[in-house]
């Protein structure tokens, strides 16, 4: 656990575990190596300890070692403390982990990669050689308080997929969880508010080192990965390359990257100031080929007092990469330099919390080892909630209020979007829950989001007719051709027929704005450990289509494409969306656990009263616990969208972190859905890939 940060529920250490039931409950004992830990010991030092327990058949009911008090913000600072560890003795360790995979995949492959897409391919399905996969991970103890860790082609075949998400209609990056081993240790030390570090970066690193550790009062971490990633270039450019035709330019781009790896670096740096404050440093570097970004930053975290917070960090990057300029309407390999601030004052107290909070990321900000949602953005936000006291023999066990309202503006002073809900949760007994509430929103997006403005159009028109004549011209011809300057005069009917350069919103405004008003409710129960059952319901009234289309099932419908076709200009315009998210979980046996997980996004927009998308997602898992350290896990995924299936089979024998078994299975299918390669209609299953795989790694440990 982090203080501010949450929960970390990844940690697997080695160490020894039983548990027992008993007439009148249950007893559990475990016994840690203190190798297994990082620590400081000596006179004088203490640990603090936390223990408690959650029963969900009381209510939600907390019980602790310590007392913990709601009227203090803070959790660690109220462990408890124990003395005495004058006498450990420390060891250095080297682990190593040696692994080998041996899969075998099959893919729909296009049948000439260097034709166009537009020739009707219905592509071959090509059985690849089986494949070695060694690899090995090693970790070297020097002391308690610091680890090196080294991965040597690590294979992470045996993690399971991300979540579905509704990708449809969405402007900005999604924010996946690391769920790699390697990565996940000690990834609290590299963790800051902006997120300088998002280890998801290293794509498939072929070789990556991390030196961590804490003393005194100083911690610090580096980091360093060769990811094989970027160059690592798919069946279809591959074969491309070994055909002598097609596009030279594109033979050029593909042989400037192909198995070209990127040089990844971090540097963290974080000093303790009192006890429970601290001010940091980080660095990170980011190399391939000619594209390069670097940033470096100061983050804090200050307990002002036993209730109060107060969070910030400023990050400087510098990019020399691809930048797209909407005043020149082209994308162009420049250096930029940018900025990223965020700052929170938190207090928390036995009922009442509220939060201030500003980000800001100017333009040109970019970092490439971590994430970043959107640039050239300010947000701004309050919030201010009540949480009553707990009371778990009441019907009402809890009730919850509060009201969250944001601004964003650009670094222009325009205003991009303003929110403010409303939100109440009730609780009750059977671990119950009922909420909804309100918000009102005002958003309005801009042409150069989404591409060129009207003053790069306006000189693109002038370069082709001349300035003379583009002067006299509407600024944006929304259908796209350059009227006759006199009706019927023979000497200019040929301007008819002349195409000149879209702009990229249809009509005379380079701005859509919509209000919005949003209404949702949402609830849940648990009324035994076999069941759990939870929903949210949502209408977003005004919500915007901003006019990207969704594939062959649900092409562009606003006035622009209706009226110009599909490559009309954008024309975002407000609709009515629905959400609902739904959850079942059924655990009938200890071993069995299965969990049903649906989705449903479909928004209609207003002006043509035609709906613009309809998602649907479904996800079920299933996992059985044969023994303590064998199990088998299933996941089927299916999109309605592209009607695709993806499934993930797996049995896997873990007796303790480092030494595994596993044999696995993954799929990727299409039913009655469009062909990826020609975009006919296929009336039937087709399958676009699948692997067989088989994973064993032992983990060797010796102190010295």
């Amino acid at each position: 656990m982090t203080e501010g940060g949450g929960t970390d529920y990844s940690v697997d250490i080695v160490m020894e575990s039983k548990g027992m039931l008993t007439s009148d409950g249950y007893i559990v004992e475990v016994a840690v190596p203190f190798k297994s830990l990082r620590y400081e010991a000596g006179k004088g030092k203490f640990w603090g300890i936390h223990a408690w327990r959650n029963i969900d058949r009381n209510s939600d009911e907390l019980d602790s070692w310590m007392p913990k008090s709601r009227s203090d913000s803070g959790t660690l600072n109220q462990a408890g403390r124990i003395t005495g560890l004058e006498g450990v003795s420390t060891e250095r360790t080297l682990e190593l982990i040696p692994s080998l995979t041996v899969s075998e995949t099959g893919r729909l492959v296009r049948t000439d990669p260097s034709r166009g897409r537009g020739i009707v391919d219905f592509g071959a399905f090509v059985n690849e050689p089986v494949a070695l996969d060694p690899g090995l991970t090693a970790k070297f103890i020097v002391s308690s308080a610091m680890t090196l860790d080294l991965a040597v082609n690590p294979d992470f075949a045996q993690v399971e997929a991300d979540q579905l998400v509704v990708t449809t209609n969405q402007r900005f990056p999604i924010f996946f969880p690391e769920k790699r081993p390697f990565f996940l240790e000690g990834i609290e030390i590299f963790q800051t508010p902006l997120t300088a570090v998002h280890t998801r970066a290293i794509v498939d690193p072929d070789l990556a080192l991390k030196l961590s550790g804490k003393r005194g009062r100083n911690t610090y971490g580096v980091m360093f990965a060769s990811d094989n990633g970027p160059g690592n270039l798919g069946f279809d450019d591959r074969a491309f390359l070994g055909d002598t035709g097609g596009s030279a330019s594109r033979r050029e781009q593909l042989l400037k990257v192909l198995d070209k790896n990127a040089t990844i670096g971090v540097l963290r740096l974080k000093r303790d100031v009192g006890r429970e404050s601290n001010i940091g440093f980080i660095a990170t570097t980011y190399n391939f080929i000619d594209r390069h970004n670097h940033t470096a930053g100061i983050d804090g975290r200050f307990r002002l007092d036993k209730m109060t917070t107060f969070t910030f960090q400023m990050l400087g990057t510098n990019s020399h990469t691809p930048f797209f300029d909407p005043e020149r309407d082209g994308t162009f390999d420049e250096q930029r330099g940018g900025l990223g601030y965020v700052a929170t004052l938190n207090r928390q107290g036995r009922n009442w919390s509220l939060e201030l909070y500003g980000e800001g990321e100017t333009q040109h900000y970019r970092t490439e080892v971590g994430f970043t949602s959107r640039t050239n953005t300010n947000f701004n936000s309050v919030f201010l909630g009540y949480n009553s006291d707990p009371n778990q023999k009441a019907k009402v066990v809890r009730k919850h209020f509060h009201n969250f309202t944001h601004i964003d503006y650009d670094f222009q002073g325009r205003m991009q979007i303003w929110e403010s809900e409303l939100n109440t949760e009730w609780g009750f007994q059977r671990n119950s829950y009922l909420g909804g509430g309100y918000e009102y929103a005002y958003e309005r997006v801009f042409e150069e989001e989404f591409g060129a403005t009207r003053s790069a159009f306006g000189r693109q028109v002038a370069g082709i007719v001349g300035a003379a004549r583009a002067a006299g011209l509407p600024q944006c011809d929304q259908s796209g051709t350059l009227p006759p300057l006199v009706a019927d005069d023979p000497a200019t009917a040929g301007d008819e027929e002349r195409r000149i350069p879209l702009c990229t919103f249809f009509g005379n405004s380079d701005e859509r704005s919509s209000s919005k008003n949003h209404f949702f409710f949402y609830g849940g129960i648990r009324p035994s450990k076999k069941y759990n059952l939870s929903g949210r319901f949502v209408y977003r009234d005004g919500h915007f289509d901003y006019d990207f289309g969704a594939g062959r099932r649900f092409p562009r419908v606003s006035p622009a494409a209706l009226l110009l076709g599909q490559n009309a200009p954008f024309d975002p315009g407000p609709g009515g969306l629905l959400e609902f998210r739904g959850s079942f979980a059924y655990q009938p046996t200890n071993a069995l656990s299965m969990q049903l997980d649906y989705t449903k996004n479909r928004l209609r927009r207003y002006d043509t009263d035609r709906v613009a998308f309809d998602v649907n997602l479904v996800s079920l898992r299933s996992t059985y616990q044969f023994t303590r350290f064998l199990f088998a896990r299933a996941r089927v995924d299916y999109e309605t969208l592209p009607k695709r299936a993806r499934g993930q089979f797996l049995v896997g024998w873990t007796p303790n972190p480092g030494t595994s078994f596993y044999v696995g299975y993954n799929d990727d299918v299409t039913v009655s859905g469009f062909h990826r390669f020609n975009g006919r209609f296929d009336d039937g299953l087709q399958r676009y890939e699948r692997t067989f795989f088989i994973k064993a790694s032992y983990l060797f440990r010796k102190s010295f």
